[in-house]
């Protein structure tokens, strides 16, 4: 079960603006990653659920979170159905993201009292999303719709947290352009947890990347 609330896991991530995001197949490598950015500050972790077996994966590193790492709250992306949902939820999850908009998962998610982020592209994604209860929308891909969609989006539905996933890179400013626009927070990805981190496991890197990442998105806030 979901240690967190959905309201909980919101002002979590409001608070700390970022959400970083990560799949991987080994085990101990995700569990270094996790202290890294636990280290660097970051306290939530969405595991995308992209691989065979990956709900044994997420199970395990859940498990390693709530006995070393306290505060840090654990979701799962690229979720595509109300069973996948289901199945994580009982791993514990404490928040659902999913690339498209489906109503199922809203359904069991919201049945639970979880924190569920749907992928949306346009206005009318959004508002049916709100309507089924979601706090904090995922708008995806990023890079495709960029800071500016943010901004329309506000003025009608000023109320509207949005999340872009997908375009979303550490430094400032990238940062700046989506916060300015009115972001709630970011999905940060590869361009946070890269490939060349993980091949060479500098994760002394991660853990800087995440801290200046942090530092910066406070300051663009003011």
């Amino acid at each position: 079960m979901a240690k967190y609330t959905r309201l909980e896991v919101a002002q979590v991530m409001k608070e700390t603006g970022m959400v970083p995001l990560f799949f991987h197949s080994d085990i101990e490598l995700g569990k270094m990653v996790l202290k890294a950015c636990y280290d660097g500050g970051a306290r939530l972790m969405e595991f995308t659920s992209r691989g065979d077996f990956a709900f044994e994966v997420f199970g395990a590193l859940n498990k390693y979170a709530l006995k070393e790492l306290p505060g840090m709250v654990m979701g799962v992306g690229s979720v595509t159905d109300a069973a996948a949902a289901s199945l994580y939820m009982q791993l514990g999850a404490n928040f659902i993201v999913t690339p498209v908009l489906r109503e199922d998962i809203a359904v069991v998610c919201n049945r639970r009292k979880v924190l569920w982020s749907p992928g949306c592209g346009t206005l009318t994604e959004i508002a049916k999303a709100e309507e089924l209860g979601c706090e904090i929308v995922k708008l995806f891909p990023g890079d495709i719709y960029g800071p500016q969609f943010v901004k329309g989006i506000k003025g009608p539905q000023p109320w509207t947290s949005i999340m872009p996933t997908g375009g979303v890179s550490p430094d400032e400013a990238n940062l700046k352009g989506w916060f300015d626009a009115g972001v709630t927070c970011v999905g940060m990805g590869s361009q946070l947890i890269s490939k060349d981190i993980l091949a060479n496991r500098d994760f002394d890197k991660l853990e800087q990347k995440v801290k200046e990442a942090l530092a910066i998105i406070k300051s663009v806030r003011k």
